[in-house]
């Protein structure tokens, strides 16, 4: 049996993309999550992670060492200057894959559903694919720095208002179950009773072995396991299985 990941987090590693884009700078897509923070531990290379919110934009440097977070609401682009390549941290592993994120396209596609699925989408030859898709977000991106953040966030809740159930959800039978968990084993330790030590176990996650085009560059998503089929019951019960990620992110 494979348990959920601490906290239920998501972890990839990621190689950011080297392609150079229409500003003269290489890097990935932007776009921006609904409702998961995310984290950036700096392994290699260097570079720099451009968000944009309502506090304005800015440039933040990365180094082998970094540790960068920020939260939903925050459009982020990355920027490889020289071999960047990451350890991601998501908040709610398993919305990410389910959808919880949303490109800057410019807004006549944001305004189109239909629209926006085929500017997503990776069909065909998937370098060409990952490149279009990362050019037209930085196209929206560019102008968003001019303003119309809030008209794009409207227009991300439109996009994804019929997903909300679903991640509501992924949610309580995820992150929520665990912590509820950790709330029940300080009860029971208060009251003396050590049963849940006896059910310690070791999980092992394999990296893949191809990885996938990511927003941002070449990703090594781990496999989330699915939750217990008894939600709020306790990490020892139910089996969960591994839910491959989307390759759209």
């Amino acid at each position: 049996m494979v348990t959920r990941l601490p906290g239920g987090v998501g972890i990839s590693g990621l190689t950011v993309y080297d392609w150079k884009a229409a500003d003269g700078l290489c890097g990935g897509t932007p776009h921006m999550h609904l409702v998961c923070s995310e984290a950036y531990v700096v392994i290699g290379g260097t570079g720099s992670v451009q968000t944009l919110a309502a506090s304005g934009f800015a440039d933040t440097p990365l180094h082998p060492g970094d540790l960068v977070w920020f939260t939903p609401g925050t459009i982020h682009r990355l920027v490889n200057d020289d071999g960047l390549r990451l350890v991601v941290l998501m908040q709610n592993g398993g919305l990410p894959e389910a959808g919880d994120a949303v490109f800057t396209f410019p807004a006549p596609v944001l305004a189109d559903p239909d629209a926006y699925q085929a500017a997503a989408a990776l069909t065909g030859d998937r370098v060409t694919a990952a490149r279009r898709r990362r050019d037209l977000a930085l196209e929206g991106f560019l102008a968003l720095r001019e303003g119309g953040l809030r008209e794009f966030h409207s227009a991300a809740h439109r996009l994804k208002s019929d997903l909300l159930d679903d991640w509501r959800i992924r949610w309580r039978d995820g992150p929520l179950a665990a912590a509820v968990e950790t709330g029940r084993q300080l009860e029971r330790l208060k009251a003396g009773d050590l049963s849940h030590l006896g059910h310690g176990e070791v999980s092992r996650l394999e990296r893949p072995e191809h990885p996938l085009f990511g927003m941002c560059g070449h990703l090594h998503p781990y496999p989330v396991p699915d939750p217990p089929t008894r939600p709020l019951r306790g990490s020892s019960s139910g089996s969960p299985h591994l839910r491959p990620p989307k390759e759209l992110f």
